[in-house]
């Protein structure tokens, strides 16, 4: 459909596969496989979920939330229900949100969820996005404990006035999609690649400098950084700046591309199963997206 080559496409982004969704398989679907994998990991039931913090921006509706669709699929009717719109950064934001609520003592366990279905926002007549973003999700369980696990600082920023390099310019209730003029196309993802890519090294590099300062450690410190995986350049210029040797970096964007949201909390379960993360590691996670958003976060296993 575009000029375009796996050689172009690897050498630029590093992706060499990525996943679609059926077209039966729908956002909260995915949410849901991911969320009751998690919840068996923590040896939890749905009725253990206190709140339920789902970050997406492609969700089942535009109304309900994805995060009361979830609780209804899987009956989690103790929990409150709140959706991140985020882009890439919205599983981290549900991270520091969870945190503060649980160290506040408001709530004991918290599902949070990173879930896309880009495939359904993708122009792909349009080379600069179609061969980039692919569908997933992956989910993860906090809940309180009274030792020194768990997440230690997290930063998160962001600048609206950046909105237009990464967004949909059609849809919400400024341009509505059943308007008279509206173009078809303008409901897909646009993107200004270059201008992203600028700012997405410094801003993820100066967040992860940021939540390092606030656990007192430094990229030193870091055992296994895994990063949003959205470009390998992007990946490696922020790697280099913190100063963590690629070979403490986990990257599985070559197999699922950029899944927005799904991509931190997806790598973080590859990384575990791949026997990267022990008990007591330290964990950086830093995420850049649309908003412009960006987040850091630092954990000990």
């Amino acid at each position: 459909m575009v000029n375009t080559s796996d050689e172009w496409i690897f050498s630029r982004s590093g992706i060499r596969e990525r996943r679609i969704c059926g077209s039966d398989e729908t956002n909260s679907d995915m949410a849901v496989a991911a969320a009751r994998k998690a919840l068996d990991m923590a040896r939890l039931r749905p009725e253990d979920i206190e709140l339920i913090l789902v970050g997406t921006v492609t969700p089942d509706y535009r109304l309900p939330s994805n995060a009361c669709i979830m609780q209804k699929k899987m009956g989690m009717f103790n929990a409150a229900a709140i959706d991140i719109a985020a882009a890439c950064a919205a599983f981290i934001n549900g991270l520091s949100i969870a945190n503060a609520f649980i160290k506040s003592g408001q709530y004991k366990r918290v599902l949070v969820v990173g879930v896309e279905k880009l495939s359904s926002i993708t122009d792909y007549t349009d080379r600069s996005t179609c061969v980039l973003f692919g569908d997933g999700a992956g989910a993860v369980v906090l809940e309180a404990c009274d030792d020194d696990r768990g997440v230690l600082s997290t930063f998160l920023k962001s600048d609206g006035r950046y909105a237009e390099l990464l967004w949909i310019p059609h849809g919400g209730s400024m341009n509505p999609v059943l308007a008279p003029d509206s173009d078809r196309r303008s409901v897909y993802l646009k993107m200004n690649g270059s201008e992203v890519f600028k700012h997405a090294v410094k801003m993820m590099g100066d967040a992860s400098l940021k939540a390092l300062a606030g656990a007192g450690l430094t990229g030193d410190d870091v055992t296994l950084m895994v990063p949003h995986q959205a470009n390998i350049r992007i990946i490696e210029a922020t790697a280099k700046r913190l100063r963590v040797p690629m070979e403490r970096v986990f990257l599985n964007i070559a197999m699922y591309g950029n899944t927005s949201s799904a991509s931190v909390p997806m790598a973080m379960d590859a990384a575990l199963r791949a026997g990267r993360i022990k008990d007591g590691d330290i964990i950086l996670m830093a995420a850049f997206g649309g908003g412009l958003t960006w987040a850091s976060a630092v954990v000990r296993w």
